[in-house]
């Protein structure tokens, strides 16, 4: 006998309320975990720098790991944006352990990488092992993949809030129904809780001085937001450049690492560059105080990308922040702007710009930087989004809307 409809519907509500419980406990209890491995390799690595020689070594296991046991998993963050355009199979629960040892053994080593990346793969890994434990159907599946992207970056960056819509934007808002919506949420603040249940603490970042909005500061926040959005096109088109170069000219993709891994470790190890190792964090933290060199950005563009482009694991989206607070440093010197509002402005900026997700990026600025300073965000991660370019750093992204109908017509 069929059960009343609202008994169907009550027992849908509490299913999907549960596997948001346990997506992002399981998602959270990873990336706290990912979260102290990381800052532990971390430490290890700048009191003890003479690794950072081992880089080619760390290249070739990572090589060799995705070769012999992740060739199905080797897109990352592609593979979800893929299976969630068009489901075909479960994604392989080994991706997570796979880009977690891949991308620790990329920071203990010296490499230049984030951390985004590795907590959305793990997030999404195991939301979609939930597919055969509820016998959910194909098209349920996006649901998870959604699920699983929240979970990950809100986890791991501690914003709950933009990691909700982040992952709902970067899948491109009009094929999200309402249910992914309100689930998206619930799962990013399950998975954030278990991060604080766990007590591992992120990064906190302050724009202590916020100026009014004038027209002085309107004309210099959008110049600056034109820059940020170009670093963010160099960021991305380095990234692919450096993929692509590797993959023409070393057919052996284990030895790609490894090759990298020797030019890398010579720059950084043997020229003194071992700020641009790993996430740094350290420079952010201090770009918002201190002016930095007007280099430093190119700089952690070049590393990042050849690094990434090498075969190295890890993520984005911390390099971005770098990127976008570093340049926003600098251009102090000449902006007659708050430091810490320029850093914060080019720390989301740059990120809007390389993912196409400017709402998720000034939301994110709002819960890392406060409300005050959020029209001045909102501005800046919505030109830095339309003046970057129509290829972000996720390949497989779909670019609908208006910026897509801007470079359709224009270029």
């Amino acid at each position: 006998m069929a059960l009343p409809d609202s008994k169907t519907t009550l027992l849908t509500v509490l299913k999907w309320i549960l596997i948001c419980l346990l997506i992002g406990f399981f998602s959270g209890s990873a990336s706290a975990f990912f979260l102290v491995s990381l800052e532990w390799i971390t430490q290890f690595r700048i009191h003890h720098n003479w690794i950072i020689w081992f880089l080619p070594i760390g290249g070739l296991l990572v090589g060799l790991s995705y070769y012999y046991w992740g060739e199905s998993v080797v897109k990352g963050n592609n593979l979800l944006l893929e299976e969630y355009e068009t489901p075909k199979k479960t994604i392989p629960f080994k991706m997570a352990p796979l880009v977690l040892a891949g991308t620790l053994l990329t920071h203990l080593f010296g490499g230049s990488a984030g951390r985004e990346g590795t907590a959305v793969q793990m997030g999404g890994a195991i939301a979609d092992q939930f597919t055969k434990l509820f016998k959910l159907e194909q098209s349920e599946r996006k649901i998870l993949i959604i699920l699983g992207i929240s979970a990950g970056f809100a986890s791991v960056f501690g914003t709950p809030l933009a990691g909700a819509i982040f992952a709902l934007e970067v899948l491109y808002f009009s094929k999200i129904n309402f249910k992914s919506i309100i689930l998206s949420f619930l799962v990013a603040y399950a998975a954030y809780f278990t991060v604080e249940f766990w007590q591992v603490k992120h990064t906190h970042y302050s724009i202590p001085d916020v100026p009014e909005i004038n027209l002085t500061n309107l004309f210099y926040t959008i110049l600056i937001s034109l820059l940020f959005g170009i670093a963010a096109l160099l960021f991305s088109r380095t990234t692919h450049f450096w993929s692509s170069l590797f993959s023409k000219n070393i057919k052996y993709p284990p030895l790609r690492p490894f090759v990298g891994g020797i030019v890398l470790a010579i720059a950084i190890a043997g020229f003194g560059f071992t700020k641009f190792a790993g996430l740094g964090v350290p420079v952010i933290v201090d770009s918002f105080s201190n002016v930095n060199p007007w280099y430093d950005f190119l700089l952690k563009i070049l590393f990042t990308g050849f690094t990434l482009g090498a075969g190295f694991k890890g993520g984005e989206v911390t390099p971005l922040f770098f990127v976008g607070a570093t340049l926003g440093s600098a251009l102090s010197l000449v902006v007659p702007m708050p430091i810490a509002l320029l850093a914060g402005m080019g720390f989301v900026a740059v990120f809007s710009g390389a993912t196409h997700t400017p709402i998720a990026c000034t939301i994110m600025g709002m819960e890392l930087f406060g409300i005050q300073p959020g029209l001045f965000i909102a501005i800046a991660c919505t030109i830095a989004y339309f003046s970057s370019g129509s290829v972000g750093i996720y390949k497989s992204q779909i670019v609908k809307g208006a910026k897509y109908k801007l470079y359709q017509k224009w270029l």
